[in-house]
């Protein structure tokens, strides 16, 4: 069972043995890995394929020193690529054909070697892949946290909903003490869940397993959510504008005109509105538009980023542009994931107040109301 580009791999190989390729079953997609290099293993491949060709090492024997650099998992790949290259293929549609990196990669390494500025289409790709690590540790962290926080507050609250709550809410009506309709409806749904639990971890069970399956429409789901909360709209923009603006940087630098580089740059981008204009734009400049013009209309960028763009484009020097303007987005996201990060703890704070507080609060009224009895009797 494999992949689509492990698939045609193996047909290629079995035509070099004089075989045919009769039959292949297709992982299901949420069980298949994509076979492409993480952004780490991009990083170190880019830098070193980078330094290599820049310094004249053909392509081969540097493809061959790189499969090194990589981690084993994806090292047979790279040597596959080599094994292509040598036969004449382009490395770009090697490494497509493979799987080896992602289209728009591919698409940078397309353009590079046209102009012959490999090693310089790596080297911006190895830096826009450390940009990409860099923003996706800031996310870890950004998450990390307030799922810890989640999970433990959740445990422990269903802790108390299902055993100390019923079990000390039946010991006080033992006792004669009348109990607040807010502790006798903690009570019902805690010996609910108690007397069902096998029925309530299966449905839990169950529940997990339809996220693991559904895993790409329930992310979906909850990168929507999250775009639209104050705050968070901002560093999603920040985080889609940085690839966008280190696309482009490598792009341009490989001598891609702009309205093919866009063709490739808005692809990067998941924003609705962000990408609508860009497509937006990419059109109109091949209609025989001018960038200084047009960028006034891409107003999900702020301002300041679009005056700079008119500038660059006035001096020529679009490509220090996009390339200036992916490390100021990076810092930006970092600034953002900061305040970000400041604003979820009183927001979390206040949710185990709502959860645990609820609990101990339905434990302690009828307490306080056997007391003042016993103390009104006395």
């Amino acid at each position: 069972m494999r992949s689509a580009a492990s698939e045609r791999a193996l047909a290629s190989v079995l035509g070099r043995e004089r075989r045919v390729l009769l039959w292949s079953k297709r992982l299901p997609g949420w069980l298949a890995s994509s076979g492409q290099m993480g952004l780490k293993d991009q990083a170190q491949f880019n830098t070193v394929l980078g330094q290599l060709v820049s310094r004249g090492v053909p392509l081969v024997e540097a493809l061959e020193v790189t499969a090194s650099a990589v981690s084993a998992q994806h090292a047979d790949r790279v040597r596959r690529v080599r094994a292509q290259v040598a036969g004449g293929t382009m490395f770009a549609d090697a490494c497509a054909r493979l799987g080896l990196v992602d289209p728009v990669t591919a698409s940078v390494y397309r353009a590079a070697e046209r102009t012959g500025d490999l090693g310089g289409a790596c080297a911006q790709i190895a830096r826009t892949a450390d940009r990409q690590v860099k923003v996706r540790s800031q996310a870890i962290t950004l998450m990390f946290y307030p799922l810890i926080v989640l999970s433990v507050s959740i445990l422990a609250g269903w802790g108390m909903l299902t055993f100390i709550v019923p079990m000390i809410g039946s010991r006080l009506a033992s006792m004669g003490s009348e109990l607040p309709w807010f502790t006798t409806a903690l009570m019902a749904a805690g010996k609910g869940i108690r007397d069902n639990l096998g029925v309530f971890l299966l449905l839990v069970l169950g529940l997990l397993i339809a996220a693991i399956v559904l895993r790409r429409a329930v992310f979906a789901l909850a990168w929507g959510l999250v775009r639209r909360l104050p705050g968070m709209r901002e560093l999603v923009l920040a985080q889609e504008t940085t690839r966008f603006f280190s696309v482009m940087a490598a792009m341009t630098r490989s001598g891609v005109t702009l309205a093919d580089a866009l063709v490739v740059g808005y692809r990067t981008v998941s924003h609705g509105k962000l990408r609508k204009e860009l497509q937006s734009l990419q059109r109109r400049l091949v209609e025989g538009g001018q960038l200084a013009r047009l960028i006034e209309e891409v107003s999900a960028l702020p301002l300041p980023v679009r005056k700079l763009l008119i500038a660059a484009e006035r001096s020529g020097d679009l490509e220090e542009a996009f390339d200036s303007l992916a490390d100021d987005m990076a810092e930006e996201v970092e600034r953002r994931s900061t305040r970000a990060l400041a604003v979820l703890e009183p927001g979390l704070i206040i949710f185990m107040f709502l959860m645990i507080g609820s609990m101990v609060l339905a434990i302690m009224l009828p307490l306080f109301t056997a007391t003042a009895n016993m103390d009104f009797g006395g």
